[in-house]
């Protein structure tokens, strides 16, 4: 019996000691929200965050979203384990967060960003009403990263297509007036024989020079209705 409860007493003893320095999830600076244009009511919605990590004790952002009515609730918090390393070094981490908020009805959306915080943020979104039912039917190149051409506005949008059945037709941009481009790689179809076969591609397009914000959002529409985003110098 008394070694029963010896175990008993050490087991307990070792939980609470891993929870004490089990890393919690906190709230984290914010520093902009991004509301990419061109949004219809049958597109997966999605709206960009920027902001920091504000030590090295802090990783892996993380977010939450809710929807109610015409206002977007978004908690962007990360794991601390400041409570077990008190000495954290100072270095300022900062991360780029896309949120999935769904498929929403058109209107004209209200963002509320770490509401009830030090950190909060707003931002708008609008959603415009779709011609059609089905979800967005255009094929788009499979990005995974963009790339800037040094000494100039151009930029290279790289990946890989999961058949040679398509091909580039062209790259459109649109923008929110403000601080976003959206980048709509828009890929045509070839031949019917669409064997599965990755092929990398390169393209180079040039940023347009309309919007005038020091520093811009490239969003850049992607397969199965994602995105890559990147953020871009315009000085």
């Amino acid at each position: 019996m008394k070694n029963l409860m010896k175990m008993i007493v050490i087991a307990m003893v070792g939980g609470l000691a891993l929870g004490a320095y089990a890393p919690v999830k906190k709230m984290v600076p914010v520093s902009h929200i991004y509301s990419p244009d061109g949004f219809d009511s049958n597109d997966n919605v999605e709206v960009i965050v920027e902001g920091f990590l504000p030590n090295l004790c802090y990783r892996s952002p993380m977010s939450e979203v809710e929807v109610k009515g015409d206002k977007i609730d978004i908690k962007i918090s990360a794991l601390s384990s400041e409570k077990e390393n008190p000495y954290c070094p100072e270095m300022v981490v900062p991360f780029l967060e896309k949120i999935d908020v769904g498929v929403m009805d058109k209107g004209l959306y209200d963002i509320y960003v770490n509401g009830k915080s030090i950190y909060e943020l707003q931002g708008k979104i609008k959603v415009n009403e779709s011609v059609s039912d089905a979800i967005d039917e255009e094929v788009y190149a499979n990005v995974e990263y963009i790339e800037r051409v040094r000494g100039s506005r151009n930029v290279l949008l790289k990946g890989h297509n999961p058949s040679d059945c398509f091909v580039l037709e062209k790259v459109e941009f649109y923008d929110n007036d403000k601080d976003v481009y959206s980048v709509l790689p828009k890929m045509k179809q070839i031949s019917d024989f669409c064997p599965m076969k990755m092929i990398p591609f390169e393209y180079e397009v040039e940023v347009p020079n309309k919007l005038k914000q020091d520093k811009l959002l490239l969003h850049v529409r992607v397969m199965d209705g994602q995105s890559v985003n990147s953020l871009y110098n315009n000085k």
